[in-house]
């Protein structure tokens, strides 16, 4: 690696700290609109392709190698600020140094722990792996297990409900969804979707979204793309679309505008009821919204581009994320130990 680069980044690495860090990036460059393009572009690609994770030495040398226990992929790192011991783990964020990811720099922020600490940090790669999947979808082939990991799950959803999608009492959803989970507790998957929690047997379990206990029914989808979904009152909003009447209703139209508002709701669950209910669709936006003229067929997607900008802008990814075979084994093995 070339050394000049390196000495480089690090200067850089600290004007950015004392500038206040990777948030401030855009801030910093247009306070020096002077810098060289090379520092421009290098900047440009911390902001884009910085990983954070918990990383273990497998290699410690003058650039020690390590494994990312979160997206399962090696990294060779420079700029650590102490030299770390082999089996050891480091929390923290690398940025690129090199197009094709051969040399990482260190962030600056990292913690070093050793190993004997190895089962509560390989439970911590889990649960980031849990909360953020995009952190695990970095490894292609982890996009590719999760795919063919939530096709099974699907096909096992659907054989216990009969169906992808549930409209259930929310005081009752929790209970119903972890029937299933139970049924299928011997089929050991280390994979872990959205809205499920990581037990310490490492099962897997639905748990309700928060807020969600103050509505009187969820829907639960589970989509061959959008994997498991799971949305609020979703028993009104399809009682609605059956009887567009209910449209004047303010409690009722209050939910289809909540639904077109909220981002945390994917465009998916009014996709899925235009097409269910293909007769009704126009009379139910039209009350809503107002409109006379609306027609789904040509002015449902729009709406949904303009209301939900932020769907339509990231590529789709698996509802599972894969665990990592170390990190399984890590949380595992040090577990026996105790």
């Amino acid at each position: 690696m070339d050394q000049h680069l390196i000495d480089r980044a690090m200067a850089l690495r600290q004007a950015l700290a004392q500038a206040g860090g990777l948030a401030a990036i855009d801030r910093f460059l247009n306070a020096n609109r002077n810098i060289p393009r090379a520092d421009r572009e290098l900047l440009l690609d911390w902001a884009a392709d910085a990983v954070r994770g918990v990383f273990e030495v497998r290699r410690a040398d003058a650039a020690p190698t390590v494994l990312n226990l979160v997206d399962d992929l090696e990294y060779r790192v420079y700029g650590l600020a102490q030299s770390p011991s082999r089996n050891s783990f480091i929390i923290g964020m690398l940025l690129p140094l090199a197009d094709d990811d051969s040399a990482w720099l260190a962030s600056g922020t990292e913690s070093f722990h050793p190993e004997t600490e190895a089962r509560q940090l390989a439970r911590l790669a889990m649960e980031m792996a849990t909360r953020e999947p995009e952190l695990v979808f970095r490894n292609p082939e982890k996009v590719k297990q999760g795919w063919e990991h939530m096709r099974r799950d699907r096909e096992e959803f659907l054989a216990f409900f009969g169906t992808d999608e549930l409209v259930l009492p929310t005081a009752a959803a929790e209970g119903r969804l972890n029937d299933y989970y139970r049924q299928r507790r011997d089929v050991a998957l280390a994979a872990r979707g959205r809205h499920r929690a990581v037990s310490e047997t490492g099962e897997t379990t639905f748990v309700m979204p928060d807020g969600f206990f103050e509505f009187r029914t969820v829907g639960v989808i589970y989509d061959p793309t959008d994997g498991f979904v799971v949305v609020p009152e979703y028993g009104m909003l399809r009682a609605m679309f059956a009887n567009p009447a209910l449209a004047t209703d303010r409690e009722h139209a209050s939910v289809l505008r909540a639904y077109l508002r909220e981002d945390s709701i994917p465009p998916l669950p009014l996709q899925r009821l235009a097409a269910a209910f293909p007769r009704t669709v126009d009379a139910v936006f039209q009350r809503v919204l107002g409109s006379k003229n609306f027609i789904w067929i040509q002015n449902g997607p729009g709406l949904l581009r303009k209301r939900k900008p932020g769907h339509y802008a990231r590529e789709p990814f698996p509802g599972v994320a894969v665990l990592s075979d170390r990190v399984v084994e890590l949380a595992r093995a040090t577990a026996r130990a105790g």
